[in-house]
């Protein structure tokens, strides 16, 4: 528990750092420069105003500059990433298994964010993520069940794909690679969690807007995401559990 309390800084401080990847990537802007500034007026972010959640908090969600509302993804952000990144740590202690499991968790954060403002996964993060951690998955515990479950994952969505145009993208699939390499066969529960709390938003819109709310997108990204930090948590239990219940 020590650990996790101490993995809190840090992970607010990468949290601050994801909302930057975030907001510039799908704008295709460095990372390095310029430096933080307000999206609306331009201008820099003083040092004491980019103190995660502290800032937004003394500020009450406003630019000092001029006024504007800050959106409150930048505080959920942060939020999320440290705690995720703190669970890490409190779940796998201090090994590689946590860091694998911390760089995958930021990793989702980040694409979430995308996915939800600008309804992309961007191949800039998505594809070398995967790569990365089917690497060390794979050299941390030897074996090929990482690289199959990674194909599987992304195979199974790009058969979705190609039988629903309209419903999933390529950004997707990538990120199932991602999801299996990072989880291995714990990858089947996460799928079956995110497709699950994807049909909620879907029931919402037909219910408000009827026929119509075919014609409307949800994200799919971020569900895909949650059902990857319950998969990397509980996974083995609920896989467990479902074969038990099978007999198998």
């Amino acid at each position: 528990m020590g650990l996790a309390a101490i993995a809190l800084a840090p992970g607010l401080a990468l949290g601050s750092f994801l909302n930057v990847v975030a907001a510039r990537v799908p704008l295709k802007r460095s990372l390095v420069s310029p430096g933080s500034a307000c999206m609306a007026c331009q201008q820099e972010i003083a040092w004491y105003d980019n103190v995660p959640l502290v800032s937004y908090l003394v500020l009450r969600g406003r630019c000092r500059g001029c006024g504007t509302r800050i959106p409150l993804r930048y505080p959920a952000v942060e939020l999320v990433a440290a705690l995720l990144f703190a669970a890490c740590f409190w779940k796998f202690g201090l090994s590689g298994s946590a860091f694998v499991g911390a760089f995958f968790c930021l990793t989702l954060v980040t694409i979430s964010a995308t996915d939800l403002e600008h309804r992309i996964i961007p191949n800039k993060i998505v594809l070398p993520a995967g790569l990365v951690v089917l690497v060390a998955n794979t050299a941390l515990h030897v074996g090929p069940r990482w690289a199959i479950a990674a194909f599987a994952a992304s195979g199974f969505l790009f058969a979705a794909a190609l039988a629903y145009p309209g419903g999933m993208g390529m950004g997707d699939v990538k990120l199932a690679f991602l999801m299996g390499a990072a989880l291995g066969s714990s990858v089947a529960p996460a799928m079956f969690i995110g497709m699950v709390a994807a049909l909620v938003p879907g029931f919402v819109l037909f219910a408000k807007h009827g026929k119509a709310a075919r014609k409307m997108g949800v994200p799919f990204g971020p569900f895909l995401a949650l059902g990857s930090v319950v998969a990397l948590f509980t996974g083995p239990w609920l896989v467990h559990l479902y074969l038990g219940s099978t007999g198998l």
